[in-house]
């Protein structure tokens, strides 16, 4: 059987969007606790918002080089988080916590992966950005030839996907996940349910076309 292909929807700020995720069947939301990004929430914020989320649908964290001390508020504020670190935490401060976590990684060219992947093989997964100025993918889809066939980790794709172009991406990619925030949203931070649904849509299309041709 064709594994299918996981769905996480992040910068969420507001309980209709955590609402429109669930229902749309994602598998994770994302909470961004770097106070530089248009889609921060405070701990408190985000607490309330996981509160929304039905069993199944997994909260995730996104930190940029934040102090342990946050980390572990957050932690013990969501018990259910997962970790996901954007900024140039080495893997010995990703691994501080005990808790699952996902590694970005910028996609510049001369990035070797591989090398990366081996690092961070405590990772539950490495999440695939563009490389653009600051951190974050700025809604920018990079090379998806960058990357090398059997990187020994999950790999989630995200850097610029929209409804119109997740479909291509898992076929040409073929990731464990894909992951999505501008290209679901009306204005920064404030998503849009049906390009929600449409992307959650477009990503089964993905899944039945790989499950067709493999049967």
């Amino acid at each position: 059987m064709n594994p299918r292909t996981r769905i996480k929807i992040c910068g969420l700020t507001r309980e209709e969007d955590v609402d429109a995720a669930a229902q749309a069947g994602a598998d994770a939301v994302g909470f961004v606790f770097y106070p530089e990004s248009p889609r921060h929430v405070t701990l408190s914020r985000a607490r309330e918002l996981a509160r929304r989320l039905p069993p199944f649908v997994t909260p995730v964290g996104l930190f940029v080089n934040a102090p342990p001390a946050q980390i572990e508020a957050a932690c013990e504020a969501i018990p259910s988080l997962v970790l996901q670190f954007h900024g140039d935490e080495t893997p010995e401060q990703c691994a501080a916590a005990r808790r699952p976590y996902l590694r970005a990684a910028r996609m510049a060219p001369g990035l070797d992966l591989l090398h990366f992947a081996h690092r961070y093989a405590d990772a539950q997964a490495l999440l695939l950005d563009a490389y653009v100025e600051g951190y974050g993918g700025g809604g920018k889809v990079f090379d998806w030839s960058l990357i090398p066939p059997s990187v020994p980790i999950p790999v989630v794709l995200s850097g610029g996907l929209t409804p119109a172009n997740v479909t291509d991406g898992i076929l040409q990619v073929r990731p464990w996940a894909v992951d999505v925030s501008s290209g679901v949203e009306s204005a920064k931070g404030i998503k849009d349910p049906d390009a929600i649904r449409r992307f959650c849509e477009a990503v089964r299309e993905a899944d039945a076309r790989i499950a067709a041709a493999v049967a």
